[in-house]
């Protein structure tokens, strides 16, 4: 999978692969249609970051789901 082209299909692939990695429990909340490749950099930024990491403070999970609340349309 090519995630350097902004597509549907890869901003629903990533929003899935955040949810996946930081075990979210408001699932419903982080719908990959709340999302649009308008903020696609931005998007793929935070996924590159999350699917790096191997631990997160509940700090920076706090932190990432603001940041993703902040990308919804």
């Amino acid at each position: 999978m090519n995630l350097t082209q902004p597509s549907q299909e890869n901003v629903e692939y990533m929003i899935e692969q955040i949810k996946d990695k930081l075990r979210m429990v408001n699932v419903d909340a982080m719908k990959s249609e709340h999302f649009d490749d308008s903020q696609y950099e931005d998007l793929h930024y935070l996924y590159n970051m999350v699917k790096n990491r191997t631990t997160f403070s509940p700090s920076e999970m706090q932190a990432i789901a603001s940041e993703l609340g902040s990308l919804r349309k």
